[in-house]
Protein backbone atom coordinates (compact mmCIF):
# COMPACT_ATOMS: atom_id res chain seq x y z
CA UNK A 1 0.00 0.00 0.00
CA UNK A 2 2.44 2.89 0.66
CA UNK A 3 4.57 2.19 -2.68
CA UNK A 4 0.76 2.76 -4.00
CA UNK A 5 0.60 6.13 -2.72
CA UNK A 6 4.36 7.32 -3.09
CA UNK A 7 3.03 6.31 -7.04
CA UNK A 8 0.16 8.28 -6.96
CA UNK A 9 1.94 11.55 -5.26
CA UNK A 10 4.64 11.17 -7.90
CA UNK A 11 1.72 11.17 -10.58
CA UNK A 12 0.19 13.89 -9.48
CA UNK A 13 2.65 16.17 -9.71
CA UNK A 14 2.95 14.61 -13.23
CA UNK A 15 -0.57 14.85 -14.25
CA UNK A 16 -0.99 17.60 -17.65
CA UNK A 17 -2.30 20.77 -17.32
CA UNK A 18 -5.91 20.53 -18.14
CA UNK A 19 -7.66 24.13 -19.54
CA UNK A 20 -10.75 23.04 -17.04
CA UNK A 21 -8.56 23.41 -14.14
CA UNK A 22 -10.58 24.64 -11.10
CA UNK A 23 -9.01 27.76 -8.98
CA UNK A 24 -8.07 25.29 -6.35
CA UNK A 25 -5.52 23.08 -8.75
CA UNK A 26 -4.52 25.80 -11.15
CA UNK A 27 -0.73 26.11 -11.14
CA UNK A 28 0.11 28.27 -8.10
CA UNK A 29 2.89 30.27 -10.33
CA UNK A 30 0.01 31.88 -12.11
CA UNK A 31 -0.90 33.41 -8.72
CA UNK A 32 2.83 34.48 -7.37
CA UNK A 33 1.80 37.97 -6.26
CA UNK A 34 -0.99 37.28 -4.17
CA UNK A 35 -0.72 36.18 -0.59
CA UNK A 36 -3.11 32.98 -0.47
CA UNK A 37 -3.58 34.24 3.66
CA UNK A 38 -3.09 37.64 4.02
CA UNK A 39 -4.74 37.81 7.40
CA UNK A 40 -2.16 35.18 8.60
CA UNK A 41 0.68 37.80 9.54
CA UNK A 42 3.80 35.11 9.85
CA UNK A 43 6.83 34.44 9.82
CA UNK A 44 7.75 37.70 10.80
CA UNK A 45 11.57 38.56 9.93
CA UNK A 46 11.98 37.84 13.34
CA UNK A 47 10.93 34.44 13.67
CA UNK A 48 12.51 33.41 10.64
CA UNK A 49 15.89 34.53 11.90
CA UNK A 50 14.99 32.85 15.25
CA UNK A 51 14.44 29.76 13.94
CA UNK A 52 17.73 30.23 11.34
CA UNK A 53 19.27 30.57 14.34
CA UNK A 54 18.37 27.46 16.83
CA UNK A 55 18.23 25.39 13.62
CA UNK A 56 22.23 26.58 12.86
CA UNK A 57 23.07 25.96 16.12
CA UNK A 58 21.68 22.67 16.54
CA UNK A 59 22.44 20.98 13.68
CA UNK A 60 25.26 23.44 11.87
CA UNK A 61 25.14 24.04 8.14
CA UNK A 62 23.82 20.41 6.11
CA UNK A 63 26.98 20.06 4.10
CA UNK A 64 25.01 18.66 1.42
CA UNK A 65 24.11 22.06 0.68
CA UNK A 66 27.51 23.41 1.56
CA UNK A 67 28.47 23.69 -2.15
CA UNK A 68 25.47 25.08 -3.45
CA UNK A 69 25.57 27.91 -0.77
CA UNK A 70 29.73 28.68 -2.15
CA UNK A 71 27.76 29.13 -5.46
CA UNK A 72 25.20 31.80 -4.16
CA UNK A 73 28.21 33.60 -2.14
CA UNK A 74 30.05 33.53 -5.45
CA UNK A 75 27.40 34.48 -7.17
CA UNK A 76 26.56 37.90 -5.00
CA UNK A 77 30.24 38.75 -5.43
CA UNK A 78 30.20 39.10 -9.02
CA UNK A 79 27.20 40.95 -8.86
CA UNK A 80 24.35 38.02 -9.79
CA UNK A 81 24.36 34.62 -11.14
CA UNK A 82 24.02 35.71 -14.60
CA UNK A 83 27.68 37.47 -14.32
CA UNK A 84 29.61 34.53 -13.18
CA UNK A 85 31.52 32.33 -16.06
CA UNK A 86 30.09 28.59 -17.38
CA UNK A 87 33.53 26.99 -16.27
CA UNK A 88 32.48 27.92 -12.42
CA UNK A 89 30.03 25.86 -12.13
CA UNK A 90 30.24 22.05 -12.06
CA UNK A 91 26.32 21.03 -12.27
CA UNK A 92 24.56 22.66 -15.27
CA UNK A 93 20.78 23.48 -15.36
CA UNK A 94 19.87 20.31 -16.90
CA UNK A 95 21.48 17.77 -14.60
CA UNK A 96 20.09 19.99 -11.42
CA UNK A 97 16.52 19.65 -12.89
CA UNK A 98 16.41 16.20 -13.80
CA UNK A 99 18.94 15.58 -10.42
CA UNK A 100 15.44 16.65 -8.95
CA UNK A 101 13.25 14.39 -10.55
CA UNK A 102 14.83 11.38 -9.63
CA UNK A 103 14.57 12.62 -5.49
CA UNK A 104 10.68 12.65 -5.95
CA UNK A 105 9.26 9.69 -3.69
CA UNK A 106 13.00 8.94 -2.41
CA UNK A 107 15.86 8.86 -0.14
CA UNK A 108 18.23 11.06 -1.04
CA UNK A 109 21.19 8.21 -0.90
CA UNK A 110 19.00 6.17 -3.68
CA UNK A 111 18.52 9.31 -5.87
CA UNK A 112 22.10 10.49 -6.08
CA UNK A 113 22.93 7.06 -6.65
CA UNK A 114 20.24 6.99 -9.53
CA UNK A 115 21.31 9.84 -10.78
CA UNK A 116 25.16 8.70 -11.26
CA UNK A 117 24.16 5.23 -12.33
CA UNK A 118 22.17 7.38 -15.15
CA UNK A 119 25.18 9.60 -16.18
CA UNK A 120 27.32 6.43 -16.08
CA UNK A 121 25.20 4.38 -18.28
CA UNK A 122 24.61 7.30 -20.44
CA UNK A 123 27.46 10.28 -20.31
CA UNK A 124 25.63 13.09 -22.70
CA UNK A 125 22.05 14.16 -22.43
CA UNK A 126 21.69 13.00 -26.45
CA UNK A 127 22.21 9.57 -25.34
CA UNK A 128 19.55 9.39 -22.60
CA UNK A 129 16.77 10.82 -25.16
CA UNK A 130 17.76 8.55 -27.96
CA UNK A 131 18.16 5.14 -25.27
CA UNK A 132 15.12 3.00 -25.48
CA UNK A 133 13.31 3.47 -21.91
CA UNK A 134 13.82 -0.05 -20.62
CA UNK A 135 17.33 0.98 -20.63
CA UNK A 136 17.21 4.05 -18.85
CA UNK A 137 14.55 2.65 -16.40
CA UNK A 138 17.09 0.27 -15.44
CA UNK A 139 19.71 2.58 -14.80
CA UNK A 140 17.45 4.89 -12.38
CA UNK A 141 15.61 1.63 -10.82
CA UNK A 142 17.41 2.15 -7.38
CA UNK A 143 15.80 5.56 -6.98
CA UNK A 144 12.25 4.14 -7.58
CA UNK A 145 9.27 4.91 -9.65
CA UNK A 146 11.44 4.49 -12.60
CA UNK A 147 9.05 4.47 -15.42
CA UNK A 148 7.36 7.47 -14.39
CA UNK A 149 10.62 9.01 -13.92
CA UNK A 150 12.25 7.80 -17.32
CA UNK A 151 8.59 9.15 -18.78
CA UNK A 152 9.11 12.45 -17.51
CA UNK A 153 12.56 12.75 -18.47
CA UNK A 154 12.68 11.51 -22.05
CA UNK A 155 9.34 13.88 -22.46
CA UNK A 156 11.23 16.60 -21.03
CA UNK A 157 14.39 16.37 -23.21
CA UNK A 158 12.17 15.48 -26.59
CA UNK A 159 9.96 19.10 -25.86
CA UNK A 160 13.58 21.01 -24.93
CA UNK A 161 15.11 19.28 -28.49
CA UNK A 162 12.23 20.88 -30.40
CA UNK A 163 11.55 24.01 -28.90
CA UNK A 164 15.49 25.03 -28.73
CA UNK A 165 17.26 22.61 -31.30
CA UNK A 166 20.01 21.12 -28.02
CA UNK A 167 19.58 19.61 -24.63
CA UNK A 168 20.13 23.10 -22.62
CA UNK A 169 19.25 25.20 -19.92
CA UNK A 170 21.41 27.43 -19.45
CA UNK A 171 19.66 29.77 -21.17
CA UNK A 172 16.83 30.38 -18.18
CA UNK A 173 19.98 32.04 -16.31
CA UNK A 174 19.41 34.87 -18.62
CA UNK A 175 15.48 35.05 -17.58
CA UNK A 176 13.47 36.62 -14.90
CA UNK A 177 12.29 34.57 -12.39
CA UNK A 178 8.66 34.43 -13.61
CA UNK A 179 9.60 33.78 -17.29
CA UNK A 180 11.45 30.43 -16.01
CA UNK A 181 8.74 30.07 -13.98
CA UNK A 182 6.70 29.71 -17.19
CA UNK A 183 9.62 27.94 -19.25
CA UNK A 184 9.80 25.00 -16.94
CA UNK A 185 6.26 24.68 -15.46
CA UNK A 186 5.31 24.25 -19.86
CA UNK A 187 6.92 20.18 -19.63
CA UNK A 188 4.89 17.85 -18.25
CA UNK A 189 5.79 16.27 -15.06
CA UNK A 190 7.03 19.59 -13.99
CA UNK A 191 5.86 21.09 -10.46
CA UNK A 192 6.19 23.94 -8.81
CA UNK A 193 8.47 22.13 -5.94
CA UNK A 194 10.91 20.78 -8.61
CA UNK A 195 10.94 24.30 -10.23
CA UNK A 196 11.52 26.03 -7.00
CA UNK A 197 14.38 23.95 -5.90
CA UNK A 198 15.84 24.55 -9.59
CA UNK A 199 15.52 28.24 -8.57
CA UNK A 200 17.18 28.10 -5.72
CA UNK A 201 19.97 25.73 -5.94
CA UNK A 202 21.06 26.00 -9.92
CA UNK A 203 19.73 29.20 -10.68
CA UNK A 204 20.52 30.89 -7.26
CA UNK A 205 17.46 32.87 -7.07
CA UNK A 206 15.73 33.90 -3.75
CA UNK A 207 12.99 31.31 -3.73
CA UNK A 208 11.51 29.03 -1.09
CA UNK A 209 10.83 25.15 -2.44
CA UNK A 210 8.10 23.55 -0.28
CA UNK A 211 9.06 19.91 0.23
CA UNK A 212 6.54 17.45 3.05
CA UNK A 213 9.33 18.29 5.66
CA UNK A 214 8.97 21.84 5.36
CA UNK A 215 5.33 21.93 4.91
CA UNK A 216 4.76 19.61 8.18
CA UNK A 217 7.36 22.23 10.17
CA UNK A 218 5.51 25.28 8.69
CA UNK A 219 2.13 24.10 9.86
CA UNK A 220 3.59 22.67 13.58
CA UNK A 221 5.10 26.57 14.50
CA UNK A 222 2.28 28.13 13.21
CA UNK A 223 3.49 29.78 10.05
CA UNK A 224 0.57 28.80 7.97
CA UNK A 225 -3.32 28.28 9.21
CA UNK A 226 -4.26 24.51 9.91
CA UNK A 227 -5.74 24.03 6.87
CA UNK A 228 -3.10 24.94 4.26
CA UNK A 229 -1.79 22.92 1.05
CA UNK A 230 1.58 23.35 0.26
CA UNK A 231 0.65 25.21 -2.96
CA UNK A 232 -0.49 27.95 -0.80
CA UNK A 233 2.08 27.32 1.78
CA UNK A 234 4.48 27.87 -1.05
CA UNK A 235 2.94 31.10 -2.10
CA UNK A 236 2.55 32.32 1.83
CA UNK A 237 5.96 31.64 2.66
CA UNK A 238 7.83 33.14 -0.25
CA UNK A 239 5.66 36.46 0.66
CA UNK A 240 6.77 36.21 3.99
CA UNK A 241 10.02 35.19 4.65
CA UNK A 242 13.08 37.43 4.04
CA UNK A 243 15.21 37.07 0.70
CA UNK A 244 18.43 36.86 2.39
CA UNK A 245 17.01 34.36 4.98
CA UNK A 246 15.54 31.70 2.30
CA UNK A 247 18.13 29.51 1.18
CA UNK A 248 19.60 28.92 4.69
CA UNK A 249 16.13 28.31 6.63
CA UNK A 250 15.15 26.18 3.62
CA UNK A 251 17.81 23.49 3.69
CA UNK A 252 18.00 24.01 7.88
CA UNK A 253 14.07 23.60 7.92
CA UNK A 254 14.70 20.44 5.12
CA UNK A 255 17.36 18.86 7.37
CA UNK A 256 15.55 18.90 10.79
CA UNK A 257 12.51 17.71 8.90
CA UNK A 258 14.60 14.47 7.93
CA UNK A 259 16.21 14.03 11.29
CA UNK A 260 13.34 15.12 14.03
CA UNK A 261 10.14 14.67 13.77
CA UNK A 262 9.27 15.36 17.37
CA UNK A 263 7.85 19.13 16.85
CA UNK A 264 5.81 18.27 13.86
CA UNK A 265 4.17 15.59 16.02
CA UNK A 266 3.98 17.43 19.50
CA UNK A 267 0.11 18.16 19.51
CA UNK A 268 -0.26 14.28 19.71
CA UNK A 269 -1.72 12.81 22.39
CA UNK A 270 1.04 10.06 22.08
CA UNK A 271 3.22 12.90 22.36
CA UNK A 272 2.50 14.63 25.53
CA UNK A 273 5.24 13.27 27.71
CA UNK A 274 7.84 14.77 25.50
CA UNK A 275 6.45 18.49 25.74
CA UNK A 276 9.45 19.56 28.15
CA UNK A 277 11.94 17.30 25.76
CA UNK A 278 14.72 19.86 24.97
CA UNK A 279 16.16 17.79 22.37
CA UNK A 280 13.95 20.06 19.46
CA UNK A 281 14.95 23.22 18.97
CA UNK A 282 11.77 24.34 17.49
CA UNK A 283 9.43 22.55 20.67
CA UNK A 284 9.31 26.64 21.96
CA UNK A 285 7.67 27.32 18.51
CA UNK A 286 4.62 25.25 18.27
CA UNK A 287 1.41 26.17 18.77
Amino acid sequence: MPKTRKRKQVEAEQKPKSATKSAKTANPFKATAKDPYPNHPRPTREECLSVRDDLLAFHGFPEEFAEYRKQRLMALETDGAMNSEPSDRKESVLDGLVRTLLSQNTTEVNSQKAFASLKSAFPTWEDVLGADSNSIENAIRCGGLARTKTSCIKNMLRCLLEKKEKLCLEYLRELSVDEIKSELSCFKGIGPKTVACVLMFQLQQDDFPVDTHVFEIAKAIGWVPAEADRNKTYLHLNQWIPNELKFDLNCLLYTHGKLCRKCIKKGDSQQGKESHDNSCPLFRYCQ
